[in-house]
């Protein structure tokens, strides 16, 4: 006990220390001003590239290395790097373990990580060890062991993990947000949330037919079916559970003066994938006789220890129109997502929803207001500009960022809790506490700012 509390006392401004320090730099800063931040890429497939593209419209940044197993990939990286004028960086694409190669480079401040879901936490750990500043997309981890290394990682060496949750940066989800802040839904109740996205034609491609038309994967397949229908087949989880759940944490002061507490897991019949399978390949194609595991639809009912409720939706094996399912309900009235719609006790008509653009609009988030044209065609409707600006200018401080590994961890930990709940019936699952107690005393990130 007494090497922990030593460890603890040593590592206070480094590691766990941060914990009710959230905006407090642990080291010196990243030198001067026009000083750039040397970044790296482990992934460079599309959601790589996605935020390789964004980091190479700014100019307080350069691309030091990169990295990819597929050379394909790293072709197309080479060249949006050097036709945006940027010098040609370090090349890791011999095996699945050069990653760690570019981990050793001096040359390297901070690095994102966009890789299927397998490596993430393997990476992430890598790199915190490594002293990097480390992005990480989402989810961050499979398992409850995943979700511990993560935060063991980050308070034993005090190097920072940004979980790259765009949806936190949303528009609307943001307005929202300042009306929370604002105290205009009243005392918080309920939420819901969820990942509701047809992604059949995401998980059969195999790059010969056309999108949404294959129904192939795995080693057949190309991007995301090479990997993320393996998830369906072997796992009935809520395998993708931050897009929602990450701005609703927020919301509710998740790990800074509350925190998820327990949650219990049902799944519906899965039929879904089977379905397209035999629609588009027929019933005699050999991937029509598999089984799989993953529910079409998948419910989890999390409870938080200041007792608000929060439902979380997966729903991607089915036809239907993209949704994040967003409701957050208060003793004064509610948003809803699907509809567009609010209602306000006392300010909206008896029992009649108003269209929320007009709130919205009224309640837009200092950030878009200051930003918002900066965010123009970065992806996702602006939001991927955001998430990258915040982590540069975070890793360029050394401070923590706005979704750290405590929250990475307590995110992810929905997919193995959700499997077990599943697995038993429905049975509650206890919510590891991944800030040791320390969510009492952390204080909630300053979302409201009109900086990163």
């Amino acid at each position: 006990m007494s090497s922990r509390r030593d460890f603890v006392k040593k590592t206070a401004l480094a590691g766990a220390g941060l914990m009710m320090l959230p905006n407090m730099s642990f080291g010196a800063m990243l030198g001067s001003a026009d000083q750039k931040l040397k970044m790296a890429f482990i992934g460079v497939g599309l959601r790589g590239v996605n935020h390789l593209n964004n980091a190479l419209l700014r100019k307080d940044v350069e691309i030091t290395a990169i990295c990819d197993v597929d050379p394909a990939r790293i072709e197309v990286a080479l060249k949006l790097i050097k036709d945006a004028g940027f010098a040609k960086p370090h090349v890791f694409s011999k095996n699945d373990q050069d990653y760690l190669n570019l981990l050793n480079l001096k040359e390297v401040d901070a690095v994102i990580i966009s890789t299927p879901w397998l490596w993430h936490t393997r990476m992430a750990v890598d790199s915190m060890r490594a002293g990097k500043y480390t992005g990480l997309e989402v989810s961050a981890a499979n398992t409850l062991e995943e979700c511990w290394d993560l935060v063991n990682t980050h308070e034993e060496t005090g190097s920072h993990l940004m979980l790259l949750e765009n949806v936190n940066y949303r528009r609307d989800v943001l307005a929202v947000l300042n009306m929370v802040k604002q105290n205009v839904f009243g005392e918080l109740v309920h939420f819901r949330c969820g990942y509701q996205h047809d992604l059949r034609g995401v998980k059969f491609n195999d790059g010969k037919t056309a999108y949404g038309k294959g129904v192939e994967f795995g080693e057949k397949g190309i991007s995301e079916s090479a990997w993320r229908t393996q998830h369906s087949l072997l796992r009935n989880a809520d395998v993708y559970p931050t897009h929602g759940l990450g701005p609703i944490a927020v919301m509710c002061d998740i790990n800074r003066g509350n925190r998820l507490m327990s949650l219990t897991s049902n799944a519906s019949k899965g039929i879904g994938l089977h379905n397209y399978i035999v629609e588009h390949g027929g019933k005699d194609h050999p991937n029509a006789k598999l089984k799989f595991k993953q529910g079409d639809v998948i419910t989890t009912t999390v409870e938080t220890t200041n007792g608000e409720t929060i439902i979380i939706t997966h729903d991607v094996n089915l036809p239907r129109p993209y949704s994040l399912g967003f409701r957050v309900q208060g003793a004064n009235g509610l948003w809803e997502d699907d509809g567009n719609r609010i209602y306000i006790e006392g300010q909206s008509k008896p029992h009649r929803w108003d269209d929320a653009d007009e709130w919205l609009k009224k309640y837009d988030h200092p950030l878009w207001k200051r930003y918002g044209e900066h965010a123009t065609g970065a992806g996702h409707g602006g939001m991927d500009f955001f998430v990258m600006n915040s982590f540069v200018e975070s890793a360029k401080e050394k401070i923590a960022p706005p979704m750290d590994a405590y929250d990475a961890a307590a995110w992810s930990a929905i997919t193995p809790l959700s499997e077990a709940s599943i697995e038993n019936n429905g049975a509650p699952q206890e919510i590891p506490d991944f800030t040791r107690g320390m969510w009492v005393k952390r204080q909630p990130y300053n979302w409201m700012k009109d900086t990163y």
